[in-house]
């Protein structure tokens, strides 16, 4: 299989305007709908999941779907840990997260579709409490990315939408 080539654009710029590859306009999905957004955009993994070809890369260089479900619930997890810590800390600094070394370390390719499915649901549930907790003047909580990009409670979520949103486009799927 060959590697992957790293991911390091900064999209970032998707808060400002809609995507040109899966239409997804981040910064137009209010406060009250976040935990359904991410419930919507995260439940079609499962049949996605169940596909023959859920483990070929349709490139050598591009995911496989199994791969982008992996990578969906690890996204899950950390945008819910990093809502808490935004939450419970003045304006904290997330630490670097290397999407792609973790899909190699955590070996994304070799998982099991059925346990990933489970995970994704599992991990999209506690991200969404997470965000239904989320109260008044906590959205505008703040948190700053290792390359110093700037968020709110609500940007670093609308963001994370995005990133949900994209991949299911990258395995061309409909939430809907």
């Amino acid at each position: 299989m060959s590697a992957i080539v790293p991911d390091d654009k900064d999209w970032t710029w998707t808060l400002e305007r809609a995507c040109p590859d899966c239409g997804f306009e981040a910064s137009t999905v209010v406060a009250e709908l976040l935990p359904g957004s991410v419930e919507v955009l995260t439940s079609p993994w499962a049949q996605v999941l169940t596909r023959p070809d859920v483990r070929e890369r349709p490139e050598p260089a591009t995911w496989s779907p199994l791969e982008y479900a992996a990578h969906v619930r690890d996204v899950c997890r950390l945008f819910a840990d990093r809502t808490r810590l935004m939450l419970d800390e003045d304006s904290p600094t997330f630490t670097n997260w290397d999407q792609d070394l973790t899909a190699i370390e955590d070996d994304y390719a070799g998982q099991d579709p059925a346990t990933v499915a489970t995970e994704v649901a599992e991990a999209a549930q506690s991200y969404a409490a997470v965000l239904a907790s989320v109260e008044g003047a906590a959205w505008e909580c703040t948190g700053v990315r290792s390359n110093g990009s700037r968020f709110t409670v609500l940007t670093l979520s609308q963001y994370g939408l995005h990133d949900l949103a994209h991949h299911l486009w990258d395995v061309r799927s409909d939430p809907s």
